[in-house]
């Protein structure tokens, strides 16, 4: 994955005291997360996949999941079965994912903000980094600023210049405090110098639905959870976050090239399991992945949702989820972005 240079947000939430209600608030959640319990076995006797989404029905990687999903289960021979657990910036998904027992039938597909979590939790019930299998990095999709069209600016000049002359009076809507979402947000802010009101939402499903409605005028989304939108003109696209335009969107240009040359973020997606699985079955699940989301059913859908593919091995995963933990203590640091 390409590696942005992050640069501190000159507008952040203020910082939060630790508190021992923040801890045992968590743990309850990692508590209530370990009794789910599993998905049915079928009635042949197969068991079916498991696969945890720590986020809402309709985000970005939600989208790419549920595309990939028949294929992936040919390829594991099990039928696979997506199961939306949001909650705590996507800490309750993954607590049910590390708390599952190490046998391969139970799997997460996580974000950014897997990662993000242990800098902006002040109390975390498993440490996102070491309690987890790291398995692939599977790919990653663009983000992309948008604005409710009544919002009169249609580039990063007009929209910097609108926000200039208004100060405080627009919000930016992110699906949750300390979230990827609100960090890329917060990035923009303090790249162009403005101000915003931050307005988090449990999700990205209700922040997108009220980007449409007009209740907040602003905010960083995934590419491929917009795009209908887009097209259809409900929503405006400012410009893409990462560091090249996306051929999903090829007239659409990138904010660093509409001048703020340092901003760029992206969207990754990855696939984890609880700690101590057996490396064959690391391996094996690895394999599965990778042949479903580099098929050609599964290629084609994920250059329809702006997405691109590039699986990478267990220890390069293990690897990567280290770096980016590192890179986002260090920008949440700066931006005094702390969830109580």
């Amino acid at each position: 994955m390409h590696q942005p240079d992050p640069r501190a947000p000159a507008h952040a939430d203020s910082p939060a005291r630790p508190a021992r209600r923040t801890l045992l608030k968590l743990a309850a959640l990692a508590a209530a997360a370990a009794c789910l319990p599993p998905a049915p076995a079928l009635a042949q006797g197969g068991r079916p996949l498991r696969l945890i989404l720590p986020i809402s029905a309709g985000s970005g990687v939600d989208v790419i999941a549920r595309a990939a999903a028949p294929a992936l289960g040919k390829a594991l021979g099990q039928p696979v079965v997506i199961e939306n657990l949001p909650g705590a910036g996507g800490i309750t998904g993954a607590a049910a994912v590390v708390k599952a027992q190490p046998d391969g039938n139970t799997l997460g597909l996580v974000s950014n903000n897997h990662v993000i979590n242990p800098s902006v939790y002040r109390a975390m019930p498993f440490d996102a980094v070491k309690d987890v299998t790291a398995i692939s990095v599977i790919g990653a999709t663009p983000l992309v600023l948008v604005v409710n069209p009544k919002v009169p600016a249609k580039n990063v000049k007009e929209l910097v210049a609108l926000l200039k002359a208004k100060p405080d009076a627009y919000n930016l809507a992110s699906s949750g405090n300390g979230t990827i979402l609100h960090l890329a947000g917060e990035m923009f802010l303090g790249e162009a110098g403005v101000k915003a009101h931050h307005v988090p939402y449990k999700g990205t499903g209700p922040m997108i639905t009220d980007l449409l409605g007009g209740q907040v005028e602003m905010g960083v989304v995934a590419l491929n959870a917009v795009l209908p939108y887009l097209k259809a003109g409900t929503l405006r696209a400012i410009g893409l976050c990462g560091h090249a335009r996306s051929p999903a969107a090829p007239d659409l240009p990138t904010i660093a090239e509409q001048g703020l040359p340092r901003y760029d973020v992206e969207g990754w997606f990855a696939v984890i399991g609880p700690p101590g699985m057996k490396p064959a079955d690391v391996q094996r699940i690895h394999d599965a992945f990778a042949a479903a989301f580099t098929s050609p059913e599964v290629a084609d859908a994920m250059k329809r949702l702006a997405t691109v593919v590039e699986p990478g091995t267990p220890a390069a995963a293990a690897s990567f989820f280290r770096a980016e933990a590192e890179r986002y203590a260090r920008l949440v640091k700066a931006s005094h972005v702390v969830v109580e």
